[in-house]
Protein backbone atom coordinates (compact mmCIF):
# COMPACT_ATOMS: atom_id res chain seq x y z
CA UNK A 1 0.00 0.00 0.00
CA UNK A 2 2.49 2.56 1.14
CA UNK A 3 4.40 1.86 -2.30
CA UNK A 4 1.33 2.51 -4.46
CA UNK A 5 0.85 5.67 -2.00
CA UNK A 6 4.75 6.82 -3.46
CA UNK A 7 4.23 6.07 -6.96
CA UNK A 8 0.74 7.74 -7.22
CA UNK A 9 1.30 11.35 -5.31
CA UNK A 10 4.33 12.25 -7.79
CA UNK A 11 2.51 11.30 -10.71
CA UNK A 12 -1.12 13.27 -9.69
CA UNK A 13 1.64 16.44 -8.91
CA UNK A 14 3.08 16.11 -12.44
CA UNK A 15 -0.75 15.80 -14.08
CA UNK A 16 -1.88 18.76 -12.08
CA UNK A 17 1.43 20.67 -12.73
CA UNK A 18 0.63 20.03 -16.55
CA UNK A 19 -2.96 20.90 -15.81
CA UNK A 20 -2.60 24.16 -14.50
CA UNK A 21 -0.12 25.03 -17.41
CA UNK A 22 -2.36 24.82 -19.45
CA UNK A 23 -4.84 26.81 -17.89
CA UNK A 24 -2.36 29.41 -17.20
CA UNK A 25 -1.58 29.44 -20.90
CA UNK A 26 -5.27 30.56 -21.61
CA UNK A 27 -5.31 32.78 -18.94
CA UNK A 28 -2.11 34.93 -19.45
CA UNK A 29 -3.81 35.04 -23.40
CA UNK A 30 -6.10 37.21 -22.41
CA UNK A 31 -4.66 39.58 -20.15
CA UNK A 32 -4.19 43.24 -20.58
CA UNK A 33 -0.58 44.39 -20.66
CA UNK A 34 0.52 47.59 -18.91
CA UNK A 35 1.63 49.85 -21.63
CA UNK A 36 -1.94 49.08 -23.66
CA UNK A 37 -3.53 50.54 -20.83
CA UNK A 38 -0.90 53.56 -21.11
CA UNK A 39 -1.23 54.01 -24.25
CA UNK A 40 -4.82 53.77 -24.42
CA UNK A 41 -4.90 56.58 -21.71
CA UNK A 42 -2.98 59.16 -23.67
CA UNK A 43 -4.57 58.51 -26.56
CA UNK A 44 -8.44 57.77 -26.42
CA UNK A 45 -10.88 59.60 -28.22
CA UNK A 46 -14.02 60.24 -26.65
CA UNK A 47 -15.98 56.91 -27.59
CA UNK A 48 -13.01 54.61 -26.54
CA UNK A 49 -13.38 56.98 -23.31
CA UNK A 50 -16.93 56.49 -23.06
CA UNK A 51 -16.26 52.62 -23.92
CA UNK A 52 -14.47 52.74 -20.85
CA UNK A 53 -16.59 53.95 -18.16
CA UNK A 54 -19.41 51.78 -19.57
CA UNK A 55 -18.53 48.77 -21.14
CA UNK A 56 -14.40 48.26 -19.10
CA UNK A 57 -11.21 48.29 -20.17
CA UNK A 58 -11.33 45.55 -22.44
CA UNK A 59 -13.87 46.75 -24.96
CA UNK A 60 -12.06 50.31 -24.65
CA UNK A 61 -8.64 48.35 -25.68
CA UNK A 62 -10.98 46.68 -28.28
CA UNK A 63 -11.96 49.95 -29.75
CA UNK A 64 -8.51 51.56 -29.49
CA UNK A 65 -6.52 48.69 -30.96
CA UNK A 66 -9.23 48.86 -33.93
CA UNK A 67 -8.75 52.52 -34.55
CA UNK A 68 -4.87 52.20 -34.83
CA UNK A 69 -5.36 49.18 -37.15
CA UNK A 70 -7.51 51.37 -39.61
CA UNK A 71 -10.47 48.65 -39.20
CA UNK A 72 -12.72 51.22 -37.10
CA UNK A 73 -15.73 51.82 -39.53
CA UNK A 74 -16.59 48.41 -39.85
CA UNK A 75 -16.95 48.24 -35.97
CA UNK A 76 -20.43 47.88 -34.71
CA UNK A 77 -21.58 48.98 -31.47
CA UNK A 78 -22.14 47.15 -28.56
CA UNK A 79 -25.03 47.32 -26.69
CA UNK A 80 -24.65 48.47 -22.94
CA UNK A 81 -25.26 45.49 -20.09
CA UNK A 82 -26.93 48.51 -17.94
CA UNK A 83 -29.55 50.54 -18.88
CA UNK A 84 -28.73 54.09 -20.23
Amino acid sequence: MTAWFVIAVPVVIMLFALFMERVEKGIRHGVVQENDVEELLENARPDEVRALFKQGIGRALELFRLRRSGRAGRLRPRRSRRPS
